[in-house]
């Protein structure tokens, strides 16, 4: 009983996280950290 609980608790934070990351207000923030790695203005520390 206790373990099915569990599951359907976690299932349901699972899908509300993956609405989150793919919902269209996160776009923005998510295609200017997929840019980082490729910015340049940045100098790299050596």
């Amino acid at each position: 009983m206790l373990s099915g609980i569990v599951t359907t608790v976690l299932l349901v934070l699972f899908v509300a996280g993956w609405i989150w990351v793919w919902s269209p207000r996160r776009k923005k923030e998510f295609d200017a950290a997929a840019r980082l790695p490729l910015d340049e203005s940045k100098e790299m520390p050596q």
